[in-house]
């Protein structure tokens, strides 16, 4: 499947934007996060988790999901395929682990912080709310990183590719076996 130039503009601006905002999102996590690790306001503790569970329930998985879909179209619909570049295939990898981190760590991480602070205790993990926003902070960057020097070259699918439509056809040969 080919994407023709309009749908593939539309769908790389779709594509990046909403990598933005999942990445500035994350800043954000990471900046409430460490707001509540260092305050001495039990206050501004929960308001800060309470912050992180409305980004992380509403916000964090539709743009994830939404960088991922993007990515998926971008290299279905366009030369740089899924597996035929390494920087392509690593990033789909990591966006996926990433996304299937909020799912089963940082979302329930931050309702476990939310409860615990709601009930007028403290911050049960200080990691509940960090570890999540760095590790995904980290991932995030690289892949921009990735993204505009796309390193590493041709997986073994994508030389062989290569090599195939490189490869003269012989007609001569065609003819015989038809």
């Amino acid at each position: 499947m080919k994407l023709s130039r309009p749908a593939r503009r539309a769908n790389l601006v779709v594509h990046v934007a909403a990598s933005a905002c999942w990445l500035g999102l994350t800043l954000g996590l990471l900046a409430l996060g460490i707001t509540a690790n260092t305050t001495g306001s039990a206050v501004t503790v929960e308001a800060s988790v309470r912050a992180m569970k409305t980004f992380t329930d509403w916000l964090l998985l539709p743009l994830a999901l939404l960088t991922l879909l993007t990515g998926l179209v971008l290299s279905l619909g366009t030369p740089w395929g899924l597996a035929r570049h390494r920087w392509v295939y690593t990033k789909f990898w990591l966006t996926l682990a990433t996304v299937t981190a909020t799912v089963l760590a940082l979302r329930p991480g931050v309702d476990t912080a939310v409860a615990a602070v709601s009930d007028g205790g403290p911050l049960p993990d200080p990691g509940d709310v960090l570890f999540g926003p760095i590790v995904s902070l980290t991932a995030y960057l690289f892949m921009t990183v990735i993204s505009i020097l796309k390193p590493w070259g041709l997986t073994r699918r994508g030389q062989k590719t290569r090599t195939a439509a490189r490869k003269p056809v012989d007609v001569t040969a065609a003819r015989r076996t038809a």
